[in-house]
């Protein structure tokens, strides 16, 4: 399915590339918000060692042509830094394209206000897939899962199982480990990354991962050919994270789900001729996200 979705934009872009088997197309960017670090250069070793280390590796056996790698921005923020030891904070977003259009829809956007780490330039960045090697190789190859993952719960329903369960792999010898401490692991805060894995991978939950799918494979993808049946999915899979967000209230990825998807979903439906559909939708978003309201209102005003 992604190798036929990505086959026109190969076409159009009339280049023959090889198979690539990097999965991610990662820029990362660091900045001093409220510490001060004395070498500059070093940050900018470290900011070259973590693009590497998250665009020069191969995370699936999948193969991924060049088109086909997901797209991520991450924005570190150090707020302390003392002898090689960093609290920072982290915004991750990730981009998927909609099929048929130059258009790129927002995937994740999520924020790790914990994003700890130890770094001196001996350090080496490196993956094991089974133990802890250090903090920041442990943070950077769980965030790298969770992407593929959720791109691939857009291309299939599920598909993006193995990697979650990957990403587990990963939180469970990281929580296990003595050296760096660091209590994003565990179930110590209802809005860290422990949480953000058990929610999304909770079969309660499980509407909203096949939520994903009706959403972008089912609705964002033939939005331009049919509008109207994508409209129709598109609130069917709103309708399932409503369901989700029922019996489990306010989750971290539901959460992260709207910050990304609040303008768009806006200007799909603002759109529609149907004013029963229009008032439908406001009705679910007026329960399942009410801090985006004053937005999706505008759609009954067109």
């Amino acid at each position: 399915m992604r190798k036929i979705f990505t086959l026109c934009c190969l076409l159009l872009a009339a280049m023959a590339r090889p198979s690539q088997a990097q999965e991610l197309n990662a820029v990362v960017a660091i900045t001093q918000e409220n510490t001060t670090v004395t070498d500059p250069a070093l940050i900018a070793q470290l900011q070259a060692r973590i693009t590497e280390f998250l665009n020069g590796r191969s995370w699936t056996k999948q193969s991924y042509q060049q088109a086909e790698r997901i797209k991520l921005r991450m924005f570190i923020g150090l707020t302390n830094a003392q002898n090689g030891t960093y609290q920072a904070t982290m915004r991750l977003i990730a981009t998927r394209p909609v099929y048929g259009t130059s258009y790129e829809t927002n995937l994740l956007n999520i924020n790790d206000r914990s994003f700890n780490f130890i770094y001196t330039p001996q350090i080496q960045l490196d993956y094991s897939p089974s133990n802890f090697v250090n903090n920041l190789s442990s943070l950077l190859a769980f965030y790298a899962y969770m992407v593929i993952g959720a791109d691939q719960d857009t291309f299939s329903r599920l598909g993006g199982t193995i990697y979650y369960d990957q990403a587990r792999v990963i939180l469970q010898y990281s929580a296990s480990q003595t050296t760096e401490p660091d209590a994003g692991w565990t179930d110590t805060s209802p809005r860290n990354r422990y949480w953000l894995l058990n929610n999304l991978t909770d079969p309660q939950l499980e509407a909203f991962r096949t939520g994903l799918y009706a959403y972008y494979r089912q609705g964002m993808d033939i939005f331009i050919e049919k509008p109207d049946e994508a409209r129709t999915s598109i609130l069917a899979a709103l309708t399932g994270i409503q369901k989700a967000n029922t019996v489990r209230p306010s989750t971290l990825f539901v959460r992260a789900f709207f910050d990304a998807k609040a303008d768009e979903i806006t200007n799909i439906f603002r759109t529609s001729t149907d004013s029963q559909q229009k008032q439908q939708l406001i009705a679910l978003l007026t329960d399942v996200d009410p801090g985006n309201l004053a937005k999706y209102q505008t759609v009954i005003r067109q």
